[in-house]
């Protein structure tokens, strides 16, 4: 829109409303004509609709009533399409039985690609674009300390219409996400078919009935297998070999998912016996690819963005790709990386091998099977574990009142994939916790992934049933709830009722530094692959497995090579989630951060109370929460400073 027409409109409003309202009118206006196209009206037509819609927020009495029927509306439109959502995945996400044609379509179909357009067709859109400014990270981290909780929630609708994304995009980016999470979720390694023992032939995993997820059931499993004394390196040399495999695409297609008893593959080897071997083709690379293709092309219909990188960081995370990055440099350069590495050589009674990135040893004083026997002892089943849930928030220190009050808005459901959690969107609907099972049990791994997603669901409905503001529900970004993942997930044994040994604390504090260090390699890998994606937008599966090898060896030389004595490794490009989630890794190490900062202020503190509390700031800026929340900024150096102790204590 010309820069006459936009003058004029101002100009109009003010005459209309006095100078009192000059900045929001300035901002309003051009956000407005931002977005203004031919079809949604002439120049006429466009400063009519903002001098009949600019509202005059100085009467307290207007805005509060604006805000309250705004929150009503958009519960509606979210929970509802939320509600929607969930019953449209409900066959690729739960396990119902075999996915049907079917059900892969309704699973592509977006109920929502049209909800943005149709938002602007209609005005509301322009309403709001009109009347509520959006502000830059920059200006949040310079206001935001003054800002009262009403001025956070109007800058929070001032985000909602950042694009204008054609309804045909959306429905394009849904299909390939929804299809990228369907491969993932049907990428399954039986361990009875792997060999390569003393000889070929020998079973890796005899007897064995586990059909693990790559990449999560595979890594969990080595981590397992740091309790077993006489095989546990070999069958942890065999799980790495099948991760390279599957980077590399050198897999044999025919092994994917196939619970067969007929045939046996050799990672070490490449070979397969009562089975055809065909590499897969490169499908791994066209589904990640076919999301950054479908995802960056909207990319020019995003306001004061550049490139998704931007949209993820700026917009979603709400914190800088440099600030982000430089916390994960921070972790992997410090000497405290590769002390704690020497350690668990020294512990190991060997040299570190790759896979020992997922060493899971401190602290660790049952085998598996052990623990798997506690667990089904304690939960023999899915009920039993339903009823159970207020019981296990009491221990974690909710009030009788409040753990039920939590337990009755959860709906826990057996997940197809590892698992994952769902929040409601609407008070009257309840939040999703899925989790894998295996054969209607649950074993101590994921007992292990339902606390994590535990934390996730009494987040989701602190920051949506108790926050002041629907504007404001959630947290700052998905960091923040990792967090609180990460905290209910530490503490499954003291659910489990394991006694905690002497010096759990200390072991517990190195175990979430050395995973911060691994997670935060597998972050860096993830920005890095988008970085060289947009420079080469126009790649080919195949080339893209080839950068992605290269930006995996890359990364562990510069950050992890000195540590582990071994370079070239690409153990770091295994993680599903940089499929079929985009730009999503980088929460996990933030989470990891503020995890230990929440766990170190906690000390001596009530969880169930602390975790209210912190829930309340809601979604503002993540430093303004951190420091709400525990009194400083989100910082690397609570943790070393900790392992720093730890290490001189340990000689």
């Amino acid at each position: 829109m010309v820069k006459k027409v936009k003058a004029e409109t101002m100009k109009s409003l003010l005459e209309i409303y006095g100078e009192s309202c000059k900045e929001r009118i300035a901002r309003g206006v051009e956000q407005a004509a931002c977005f203004w196209k031919k079809k949604d009206g002439t120049d006429k037509e466009f400063k009519k609709f903002c001098e009949e819609n600019f509202l005059d927020f100085s009467d307290k009495e207007v805005l509060q009533k604006i805000l309250q029927k705004a929150e009503e509306y958009w519960e509606a439109v979210n929970g509802c399409f939320t509600k929607m959502m969930l019953g449209l995945l409900k066959n690729i996400h739960l396990e119902t039985g075999e996915i049907t044609q079917l059900d892969k379509l309704f699973s592509q179909f977006s109920p929502m690609a049209h909800l943005e357009e149709d938002l602007f067709e209609n005005k509301i859109a322009f309403f709001f674009l009109l009347n509520f400014p959006s502000f830059s990270l920059e200006e949040k981290e310079k206001f935001g300390k003054s800002w009262s909780r009403q001025e956070w929630a109007l800058a929070s609708i001032g985000d909602m219409f950042s694009s204008r994304v054609p309804a045909e995009l959306y429905q394009k980016i849904n299909k390939a996400m929804v299809e990228a999470e369907e491969y993932i979720s049907k990428y399954n390694i039986s361990l009875a078919n792997l060999t390569g023992g003393k000889d070929n032939d020998e079973p890796c995993f005899p007897k064995s009935e586990k059909k693990l997820q790559s990449h999560w059931g595979l890594r969990d499993e080595i981590k397992e297998l740091y309790g077993e004394e006489q095989g546990g390196l070999k069958k942890q040399s065999a799980l790495f070999k099948v991760m390279e495999r599957i980077i590399k695409q050198e897999i044999p297609q025919e092994v994917i998912n196939n619970s067969s008893k007929d045939f046996s593959w050799n990672p070490f080897t490449n070979e397969t016996k009562g089975i055809s071997s065909t590499p897969e083709p490169d499908e791994r690379y066209s589904k990640w690819l076919s999301v950054f293709k479908s995802i960056s092309k909207a990319d020019r219909y995003a306001f004061g963005h550049s490139n998704y990188i931007d949209v993820n960081f700026e917009k979603q995370m709400k914190i800088s790709e440099k600030e982000i990055t430089d916390l994960l440099i921070e972790l992997l350069s410090s000497s405290q990386f590769k002390s704690v590495g020497k350690l668990i050589s020294k512990r190991l009674k060997r040299p570190l091998k790759p896979w020992d990135i997922w060493y899971d040893g401190f602290g660790v004083t049952e085998s598996s099977e052990i623990l798997d026997k506690v667990v089904v002892e304690k939960y023999p089943n899915l009920e039993t574990l339903k009823k159970s849930v207020p019981e296990i928030l009491m221990k974690l220190g909710f009030t009788k009142e409040v753990a039920s009050y939590l337990a009755d808005r959860i709906e826990i459901e057996p997940a197809r994939g590892c698992g994952h959690a769902i929040g409601a969107e609407m008070k009257s609907e309840k939040s999703r916790l899925r989790f894998r099972m295996t054969g209607g049990k649950i074993n101590s791994n994921e007992f292990n992934v339902f606390m994590h997603e535990l934390g996730h669901n009494v987040e989701q409905n602190f920051t949506l049933q108790k926050m002041d503001s629907y504007f404001l529900r959630g947290v700052p970004n998905t960091a923040f709830t990792e967090a609180f993942a990460f905290v209910f997930q530490s503490r499954d044994r003291e659910i489990l009722g394991l006694k905690p040994s002497s010096n759990l604390k200390d072991e517990k504090t190195l175990s979430n530094f050395w995973s911060a260090c691994e997670i935060a390699g597998v972050a860096l890998v993830d920005i890095g692959v988008w970085r060289w994606l947009y420079l080469n937008s126009e790649t080919t599966p195949k080339e893209m497995k080839g950068a992605v090898v290269k930006i995996t060896k890359d990364v562990w030389n510069t950050y992890f090579a000195k540590v582990f004595g071994v370079e070239d490794e690409v153990a770091l490009g295994i993680y599903s989630h940089a499929i079929s989630f985009p730009l999503y890794l980088p929460n996990y190490p933030l989470g990891k951060i503020i995890a230990f900062q929440i766990e170190k202020y906690m000390e001596n503190k009530n969880l169930g109370a602390e975790m209210e509390r912190m829930c309340g700031a809601g979604n503002i800026s993540p430093q303004f929460w951190m420091k709400n929340a525990v009194g400083e900024k989100i910082s690397c150096q609570p943790m070393l400073e900790a392992v720093d102790e730890i290490l001189k204590k340990i000689g």
